[in-house]
């Protein structure tokens, strides 16, 4: 494995509320600035999130290796796979029970006049409070420490959440009056279709784990 497995996770990040919400700040008073303030506060919890995670496997890791050395090697890897797929299992009934919830929430009408310190709350918190992207991120953190890769491996993963979620912006510095169309787009289809997407790309990531359980039994 390497870093660029967990990439399509990022899909799932975003999916849902997370673009919509990034669309609609698109569309406010202030697009540019209450954009870059979004992208700050999610760009912040999503790196923190994968770091805790990566950090938490590490450390449990380590004290289990050094508890068990007198009486033998430790199974690591397996037993990690087994948290990731659990997480991963957890992952795909959320995503599944939300999937209706897609539809636009009632204080997005509140966004329209952000200021960006105002969307960097709003960014960190809704990555916070978002159970599919706290299980995401712990999927994620703890899947890379499992395959002893260094820290860094996880910026590929808070880049490409941070990318995606910028794709509104992107469309309206590109596109200026005709990005009205193309936002209205990426609305409708995060609202409606986001949820499939994500669970197949869980399935994905989990059929990975899967076979490294396999190889490592």
């Amino acid at each position: 494995m390497n870093f660029l497995t967990v990439l399509p996770l990022a899909v799932v990040m975003v999916a849902g509320t997370q673009l919509v919400v990034a669309v609609f700040l698109a569309s406010s008073d202030r697009p540019r600035a209450a954009s870059l303030g979004f992208l700050a506060g999610a760009g912040l919890v999503v790196a923190a999130g994968v770091t805790v995670a990566w950090l938490l496997v590490r450390l449990v890791g380590g004290l289990a290796a050094d508890a068990t050395a007198a009486v033998g090697r430790i199974e690591r890897g397996p037993a990690i796979d087994l948290v990731v797929l659990v997480l991963l299992v957890v992952l795909a009934v959320v995503v599944w029970l939300r999937r209706h919830r897609a539809g636009q929430p009632k204080w997005l009408g509140s966004i329209g006049h952000a200021d960006p310190a105002w969307a960097s709350r709003l960014g960190a918190l809704l990555f916070v409070v978002t159970p599919t992207d706290d299980l995401t991120m712990a999927a994620v953190g703890a899947s890379v420490a499992r395959h002893d890769l260094p820290w860094w491996h996880l910026l590929p993963f808070v880049l490409l959440t941070v990318t995606l979620l910028a794709l509104p912006l992107l469309a309206l510095l590109l596109l200026g009056r005709r990005a009205a169309r193309v936002l209205a787009r990426m609305r409708e289809w995060a609202q409606g279709h986001a949820w499939v997407v994500s669970e197949v790309l869980i399935a994905f990531f989990a059929l990975l784990t899967v076979l490294d359980l396999i190889r490592s039994g």
